[in-house]
């Protein structure tokens, strides 16, 4: 996509050196946006071969809500870095999704946390929030009430406070919205922090694959998936592939179909990628 390269020549004309925590210095750029019409093509990158799978893993991980890498890593091997000994994640992005932590006691006056979508966590017994089937819901409520109070409301967030703080590894791609135009389902998610050559590709592709089913879940058609990186960086080691990256031109994107049954019952299986022709890998290193 010609959006990934202008975002790559963007930061590689206007950064600014910064050092960070990895000991692998950035080029940095503030607040980089652009978006992409999923209707148009799958947006998974062709200037450079795309190792979908451990993607789609990574997606099917998150929405099982688990907050352990022991079945993810029998797939891909792509979170082992962060877990400890027994496998944990004290950042997993579907825990927050699927398990989102609400107080039990102390509420301020006026506040109700519990909900139709607060139950109590199978394995702590504490109260927790299903942001991803309030999304589900939602949108499906818009269809017969399109004046739904929670119609600008569909927010997920991956961010805890608390959890941030002390995290080896706090969630980058923190919090996201959907948006209901027409009978379109649009994606925006907001990032603190974006690795150019590694990750920004995989996030591209994770969260518009992730608007699909759920527009195919509630009856929507896609539309656009929008992006906003706060820290947007290219690493020093990383500058030489993504200049050859550039000199690339973008294919035709391919295209993912999905079975057509419940998030729920979703399986790695169900994804078929069609028509994916893309340029040669290029190797880049992983900053830890």
């Amino acid at each position: 996509m010609q959006q990934y390269l202008d975002m790559v020549n963007y930061v590689l004309e206007n950064g600014v050196e910064k050092s960070n925590r990895t000991g692998v210095s950035t080029i940095s750029s503030f607040a980089y946006f652009y978006k992409v019409d999923i209707s148009k093509g799958y947006p998974l990158l062709t200037t450079k071969k795309m190792y979908y799978k451990s993607m789609l893993h990574e997606l099917l991980w998150y929405l099982s809500g688990e907050n352990h890498i022991k079945n993810l890593s029998k797939k891909t091997k792509i979170w082992d870095a962060w877990a400890d000994d027994e496998g944990l994640l004290e950042t997993a992005y579907g825990r927050f999704w699927r398990r989102y932590p609400v107080p039990e006691t102390g509420h301020l006056p006026g506040e109700n946390w519990k909900t139709q979508w607060t139950t109590r966590d199978p394995e702590t017994g504490t109260l927790v929030f299903d942001q991803i089937q309030f999304i589900i819901d939602t949108l499906k409520e818009i269809k017969i009430n399109p004046n739904t109070p929670n119609l600008r409301r569909m927010v997920v967030s991956a961010w805890h406070p608390g959890n941030a703080a002390e995290s080896k590894l706090p969630p980058c791609h923190y919090s996201f919205c959907f948006n209901v135009s027409g009978n379109k389902l649009n994606c925006h998610l907001t990032q603190r922090s974006g690795d150019i050559a590694l990750g920004i590709p995989f996030n591209l592709a994770c969260y518009s694959l992730l608007t699909m089913i759920l527009a195919q879940e509630c009856g929507y058609e896609v539309g656009e998936f929008a992006h906003t990186i706060i820290d947007a960086h290219i690493y020093m080691d990383h500058i030489e592939g993504l200049k050859e990256q550039l000199t690339r031109t973008p294919g035709p994107l391919p295209t993912m179909t999905i079975a057509n049954k419940p998030l729920a019952e979703l399986t790695f299986e169900d994804f078929e990628l069609k028509d994916y022709e893309a340029a040669p890998k290029i190797k880049f290193g992983v900053a830890i």
